[in-house]
């Protein structure tokens, strides 16, 4: 089976908002065809997890290659600043633009 029970409502969910099927199967890590499965019902049908519970939208690829990034910058600032605040913040940063909603 190509998801588990846990994530067939996230999966139903980012359907339901409107995801792209490639940015849904790039998240699982699955080709599209699984995901044409799992909307056809082949892996039995759930209700879509609430907005909250769904990861961001957008294509997790290039978010993964800025948020990697990203942390390189900050762990460059963890080592030149002692207490580490201005990592911290570039963490804080980091994880909010990844999870923006891009289209």
């Amino acid at each position: 089976m190509a998801f588990t029970n846990k994530e067939l409502p996230i999966l139903f969910g980012m359907v339901a908002r409107g995801d792209d099927n490639h940015d849904i199967a790039a998240w699982f890590g699955v080709n599209q065809g699984r995901v044409a499965e799992a909307k056809d019902g082949k892996y039995g049908m759930f209700p879509a997890a609430p907005a909250e519970q769904l990861p961001p939208k957008g294509p997790p690829g290039v978010k993964g290659r800025r948020l990697r990034r990203m942390t390189a910058s900050a762990l460059e600032k963890l080592k030149d600043d002692g207490d580490g605040a201005a990592a911290i913040a570039a963490l804080h940063e980091a994880l909010a633009r990844y999870d923006q909603h891009e289209d």
